[in-house]
């Protein structure tokens, strides 16, 4: 409990949304503050999967001498590093034209070529004020504002004449030619209550790059042209970073919904709705393959099957004539335990992890308390993954159950623990802010080794004390012969069709759960999330029952791994789908990106293996157990 208490202490510093917001006023009143602090937070790009600290680059210095809030695991994961900023905001003063810091370079300064590489690269701004990401909007060619949470270090002109990320292309710039957004104008809506306090409900930037403009020794940030980063003719650049800042009183918008301006930047909800129906379609397909054969094929079966007449005895066809070898333990049953159990930790874990994200406990902007929540889940819960593999095991009639135990509570956690070791060896020497810092990565080893693992000895305990799993048919001693089977009834070709409808039902919620993660945007619709979680597990539940059937029709009983295996291969197609996405959707360069792209989604892919493997092999196990036990067998 000490353990996971250190854990959720990184998740202090931001509140839940609509629970505590502070109520601002000028200095020399009373009231809960009067300044606002801007906290600068990672940079990060959609061209690169390595993020980086906000002090690894030569802007303005951070304020040290102010605690930043702490990162909670799922935040240092995603490269998230909060400093407080020097840009002073205090409440309802207004400001013109304020300096902030200056820089000088020469040409050729290593400094001024690192900010010149990750602007070439894209690199994006993450800035938040009152607990709020500070928005960069602008207007799509449609006319429609377009809010993002992120905005450029500065732009680079192709040689072409084009600019990226909504950057506009100056006038009279050349060509191959870099600009620096040393300039942003905070415009700070807020809403004015009774007692004469207020509370911000947006915070919008415009950022620019802007030359330096002195009349009589003052400064006044006017745009008098770009500050290009490499001008010809020059041996010195100056950048001088100023700020402007607008109070604006809007009392339409309420606190408790100050968020809605960024979420309806979006389009989620409408191709949510596509994507829901587009799975409601699938599950109504496969519902009623599944009734017309539970309702006609298999009733009419186990009609036939139970017809006994002692003066006309009749062969014994399809799926009846294994029944003395459907329950025979698999090849390697030691392993599909294993498998079995981690699974069931993984589904439960999504489960709870979702059903409290439902529960609206999540803040928008903090993605990382999604992934420590999950990671809490999981190592709490152990104990179902050695319940269900032990429980397992003993009904194959296993006798090495420590082995059973060490491998269900080392096996899968070692696999991805080396994996995100390696990946994390590769953020260390790209000096990426996502880099886990050693005592995290002690202190998230701990966990595993001290609670995971004796919690999965607990299951195993009350796993092993049960009775064995009752089947309804008995076990031949020899091993029946199987018949020749089709090329669809083939266990290569049916484990493939496995995970086709199942990937199907939620390839549209992959989109937005990579574009999420790999492109930065904010991702609110838990509930949608939810109801495609439960259109997954019946759609690998009935998929899987479907195969299972026709294969044991084709007397093929060897369906204990055929039916995690066919529902897991979802896990293949959503590999396959991660490759589509990186190659079309991002734009990433560079080997150390390629690595860490994938090899973090390999460890997502062994995740999503897991879950959907369970699900297939429990509804298999439970439909076969049904149908024997309502045939009679000799």
């Amino acid at each position: 409990m000490i353990l996971l208490l250190y854990l959720l202490a990184f998740s202090e510093g931001f509140y839940l949304p609509a629970i505590s917001p502070v109520n601002y006023c000028k200095a020399g009143e009373s009231c809960q503050q009067h300044s606002l602090p801007l906290w600068v937070n990672r940079l990060d790009s959609t061209e690169s999967a390595i993020p980086y600290d906000y002090t690894k680059f030569d802007f303005c210095q951070v304020d040290e001498g102010t605690k930043a809030p702490s990162e909670n695991l799922g935040q240092v994961l995603f490269g998230d590093r909060y400093h407080v900023s020097g840009y002073k905001i205090n409440w309802l003063e207004d400001k013109p034209c304020e300096m902030l810091c200056q820089r000088v370079y020469s040409q050729g300064d290593a400094k001024l070529e690192a900010i010149k590489k990750i602007i070439a690269q894209d690199y994006q701004h993450h800035w938040v004020v009152d607990n709020m990401p500070v928005a960069w909007c602008t207007n799509d060619s449609e006319g429609k504002s377009v809010c993002t949470t992120s905005f450029p270090v500065g732009c680079y002109i192709d040689s072409n004449g084009e600019t990226r990320s909504r950057c506009e292309s100056p006038e009279n710039v050349a060509k191959e030619q870099f600009y620096i957004l040393n300039h942003v104008s905070l415009r700070i809506e807020y809403k004015q209550k009774a007692d004469g306090t207020g509370r911000v409900v947006a915070v919008k930037i415009t950022p620019s790059s802007r030359a330096d403009d002195i009349v009589d020794d003052k400064r006044t940030c006017k745009n008098n042209g770009a500050l290009l980063l490499n001008p010809e003719g020059t041996e010195g650049i100056t950048v001088s970073y100023t700020y402007s800042i607008e109070w604006v009183r809007n009392d339409n918008i309420e606190w408790a919904s100050r968020w809605d301006y960024l979420l309806n930047s979006s389009n989620q909800v409408n191709v949510q709705w596509y994507s829901i129906l587009n799975s409601m379609i699938i599950v109504l397909f496969l519902s009623g393959m599944l009734a017309m054969i539970l309702l006609r094929t298999l009733h009419k079966d186990i009609a036939r099957y139970n017809q006994f007449d002692p003066e006309d005895p009749q062969e014994e066809f399809g799926w009846k004539l294994v029944h003395g070898d459907v329950f025979r333990p698999p090849r390697k049953g030691m392993m599909l335990c294993v498998l079995v159990g981690s699974g069931a930790q993984v589904f439960f874990m999504v489960a709870i992890t979702l059903v409290i994200s439902c529960l609206g406990f999540l803040y928008p902007g903090n993605r990382g308390f999604l992934l420590t929540l999950g990671v809490v889940c999981y190592v709490c819960l152990g104990s179902p993954a050695g319940y269900f593999s032990a429980r397992l095991y003993k009904s194959f009639g296993g006798e090495k159950w420590k082995t059973n135990v060490l491998l269900t509570a080392h096996f899968i956690p070692a696999i991805v623990f080396s994996v995100f070791f390696i990946l994390n060896l590769v953020l260390w020497g790209e000096g990426s802010s996502s880099a886990v810092p050693f005592g995290t990565l002690c202190g998230v080893l701990a966990l595993w080794i001290c609670v995971a693992v004796p919690l999965t000895f607990v299951g195993a305990f009350f796993g092993f004390r049960k009775d064995v799993l009752s089947h309804p048919t008995q076990t031949n001693q020899i091993p029946r012969h199987i018949p020749p089977q089709s090329f669809y009834t083939k266990p290569i070709p049916g484990i493939l069709m496995g995970g086709i409808l199942p990937v199907g039902s939620v390839f549209i919620q992959l989109y937005f759960i990579f574009n999420s993660i790999w492109a930065h945007q904010i991702y609110y619709m838990f509930w949608f999330l939810f109801i495609v979680f439960i259109i997954l597990v019946i759609t690998c539940s009935e998929t899987t029952i479907l195969l299972c059937y026709f294969h044991l029709c084709s007397e093929d009983y060897h369906w204990w791994w055929r039916s995690f295996l066919s529902s897991g291969c979802t896990a293949l197609y959503f590999f396959l789908y991660s490759i589509y996405f990186y190659c079309e959707r991002l734009q990433m360069e560079g080997a150390a990106s390629l690595f860490i792209f994938f090899g973090y989604t390999l460890i997502m892919t062994i995740y999503f293996f897991l879950l959907t493997g369970f699900v297939g092999f429990w509804s298999s196990y439970l439909f076969i157990n049904k149908i024997y036990s309502v045939v009679k067998t000799d």
